[in-house]
């Protein structure tokens, strides 16, 4: 088994709006209307949006390479990039997906362990993610990695308000 992770630009558009379609498709669509799907894959992983994400300097994107394939992909955001108002010593993790044919294969943990990388080396003192309330298996993930939940937020998918936790992990 080979892993890999390379940082993403603008030559890797296409392929990281292929890769977001095909992930958020295969982790939500069985539980929200394809209207509501088809809403926010248009308005979050349309070219020009993620040309802007890619070009944003305080957010970066990292596909994962199993075998040579990409297999997943991360992005994460500092300072003013993030979400939601944590402050300068936040790194959040706005997207960490992996293709349901490479589940399963620790990859998710190297994203995870990609990210923590990048905040101590920024010297950050806490990381954090918003995960729906209704995927257990990713909130199971994350508290196994030692995230704990210390909010929520609403979060739009389509015209439906969804619930998402904040996790939290605190970096030594």
């Amino acid at each position: 088994m080979t892993v890999n992770i390379k940082q993403c630009n603008l030559g890797d558009l296409r392929k990281l709006q292929e890769i977001s379609y095909e992930t958020f498709n295969e982790t939500f669509k069985h539980q929200n209307s394809p209207e509501n799907m088809n809403a926010y894959l248009e308005r979050a992983f349309n070219l020009t949006q993620l040309e802007k994400e890619l070009s944003t300097i305080s957010s970066q994107f990292f596909f994962v390479y199993f075998n040579h394939e990409v297999a997943g992909y991360l992005k994460v955001n500092m300072n003013e990039a993030q979400s939601e108002e944590m402050g300068n010593e936040s790194l959040e993790i706005e997207r960490i997906y992996i293709k349901k044919v490479f589940q399963k294969h620790g990859l998710g943990k190297y994203l995870l362990n990609k990210a923590m990388e990048i905040a101590m080396e920024s010297n950050k003192k806490k990381i954090w993610l918003g995960v729906w309330e209704k995927n257990e298996n990713a909130i199971a993930f994350y508290k196994k990695m030692g995230f704990v939940q210390t909010g929520a937020h609403s979060f739009y998918m389509g015209d439906e308000k969804q619930t998402d936790f904040i996790m939290t992990k605190t970096l030594l």
